[in-house]
């Protein structure tokens, strides 16, 4: 026959002796040993029956408590609340006031004064004051909805530390991770292991970083990089603004311009979305790839300081101090560079020299043109003081001068020079052999020249020009140069290297990292786990089913 026995008592509360022991109310009590051994049965009249464990109250329509064990369970309606600030619901829950360990399960929430946890079940870690789950959460506060698989509550830090599989839904971005470090009171989060944000106009990747998600802004390390609709910032370290629409890169910097096949390096970099513009410091250079090439090429630009603004259409690209340029048939120098890529118009200004294969060109200032569908120079202008330099033997050189100089490119081989107002040239004349013949100059309103494969082959002189050719011991050698003579061979660039030869080094900035994060404990333990608690049922039958 059934053992049952059945007792109603409407009373306070018991309240037992020591300390540890879990005080409660029930408005009605019963035993039933032989489904419940050891448990005492509290059910609910017109109150919920009611628990009370250092700090932590407990309210529910039923539940069984082991007062040996001082452990119990709670069904129904469940509420837990550990002073004003903790505050759990589910179906179910059991707590150990020996070792204050909580488990709650089945719509399980978790309400702090900044956000809310729901998930399937959860531990609390009461001794420790900490809440984790295992089997996947969620946790929304005023602005965004994160999830993962699991994820533990760090009470006294109010911090989360969410793992596996994260997500951060906000109405600006969303962000993918494998560990987030979230604090709730200054909405602060650290992304460690690969990571994304994507929002509605950029991505930013890292493999370490911190972001405001109030203040919308973050810093990042590690293999870190921001994707624009066609920029990608690239640095040891990004600072990133997504309001300002600013980002910043610092140390080995790289910024790829898909729209335009080029590719800038520095050391720092600022990226401003709102105004289309991009600075490069810390021995910045540009390489822009020349696809109307038969071969395919690319145009190097290395200065002090590389400014680019404009849409991808009309984009200018400004360098400043000590600009060199280098291509595989083409090289020069001058104090400043700008660029336009919609006229396909270069400027270099202040002290400019250009070099197209063996011709030195000088002038105040010198303006390439390029095909803008072929890419492919067109032709360039020199402006005041132009003068043209070929080096003929050791000591010889062909010299062409004037007010104005304009030339004109084939396949980017210079192949007519046009000098015009007060021009003036000295050229050593050949014979077939390479023998000299002499050496001729002139005085004229006008010259064309023309050349090729590299060498001049006819010149034109227009409006009573005065040409007079000399045996070469006819002609003084103090006379053999034009005035304002200037060889600058030593400057010019022979390979891509030289770029930066000679230039100020350049110290690289101490980049701030971000802490390792805690290492994630092994929950929950054995040693927390009752022998009355449902846990430990279902880990028995787990362990019958692997032994069978």
């Amino acid at each position: 026959m059934k053992r049952f026995i059945y007792l109603l008592f409407i009373f306070p509360a018991f309240l037992f002796s020591q300390t540890k022991d879990i005080y409660y109310e029930s408005d009605r009590t019963n035993l039933d040993e032989e489904k419940y051994p050891d448990a005492v049965i509290f059910n609910k009249v017109n109150n919920q029956v009611y628990f009370k464990h250092e700090g932590i109250e407990v309210w529910c329509d039923q539940a069984l408590f082991y007062q040996k064990d001082n452990f119990f369970k709670a069904y129904g309606n469940v509420k837990m609340n550990q002073g004003d600030t903790i505050k759990m619901n589910s179906k179910y829950a059991e707590y150990d006031g020996n070792l204050k360990f909580a488990f709650a399960s089945n719509n399980v929430s978790l309400r702090t004064p900044d956000n809310q946890l729901t998930t399937d079940s959860l531990f609390f870690d009461r001794q420790k004051q900490e809440a984790f789950y295992r089997s996947g959460g969620k946790v929304r506060d005023s602005l965004s909805t994160i999830t993962s698989q699991r994820g533990t509550y760090y009470m006294e830090k109010e911090k989360y530390s969410f793992r596996q599989d994260v997500v951060v839904t906000h109405p600006e971005y969303i962000i993918h991770s494998e560990h987030i470090d979230f604090y709730t009171k200054s909405a602060h989060a650290y992304l460690y292991g690969p990571s994304t944000i994507e929002g509605e106009t950029s991505t930013v990747y890292c493999e370490r970083g911190f972001y405001d998600t109030r203040a919308d802004e973050g810093y990042f390390v590690r293999n870190s990089h921001v994707e624009y609709e066609n920029r990608d910032l690239y640095g040891d370290s990004i600072y990133f603004n997504r309001n300002k629409n600013y980002a910043a890169a610092t140390n080995d910097v790289k910024v790829i311009d898909t729209a335009n096949a080029s590719t800038l390096y520095g050391q720092f970099a600022e990226v401003f979305r709102d105004k289309d513009s991009l600075i490069v410091t810390g021995l910045p250079h540009v390489a822009t790839l020349q696809e109307g090439d038969a071969k395919q090429d690319s145009l190097f630009i290395a200065s002090d300081t590389l400014i680019l603004k404009g849409k991808e259409t009309d984009r200018d690209i400004s360098a400043f101090y000590d600009v060199r340029i280098y291509k595989s048939d083409l090289n020069g120098k001058s104090d400043s560079l700008h660029t336009n890529e919609k006229t396909g118009l270069t400027k270099m200004i202040g002290n400019p020299v250009l070099w197209s294969f063996d011709n030195q060109i000088t002038g105040d200032t010198i303006e390439l043109i390029s095909n803008t569908e072929t890419e492919k120079l067109d032709s360039l202008k020199v402006f005041d003081n132009s003068f043209m330099i070929q080096k003929d033997s050791i000591d010889g050189y062909n010299q062409v001068k004037g007010q104005y100089l304009y030339g004109l490119f084939e396949d980017n081989e210079l192949y007519e020079v046009n000098v015009i107002k007060n021009t003036e040239t000295i050229y050593y004349v050949r014979e077939d052999d390479g023998e000299l013949f002499g050496i001729n100059k002139s005085l004229a309103a006008k010259i064309k020249m023309l050349l090729e494969n590299r060498e001049v082959t006819d010149i034109y002189y227009y409006n009573q020009p005065e040409d007079k050719t000399y045996p070469e011991d006819d002609f003084p050698p103090n006379a053999r140069k034009l005035k304002g003579f200037l060889w600058r061979g030593d400057e010019r660039l022979h390979q891509k290297s030289d770029l930066f030869s000679n230039r100020k080094a350049y110290k690289k900035t101490e980049i701030q990292g971000i802490e390792d994060p805690e290492e994630e404990e092994e929950k929950p333990s054995e040693f927390k786990i009752n022998e009355k608690s449902s846990l430990r049922e279902a880990k028995d039958k787990k362990d019958k089913l692997k032994s069978e």
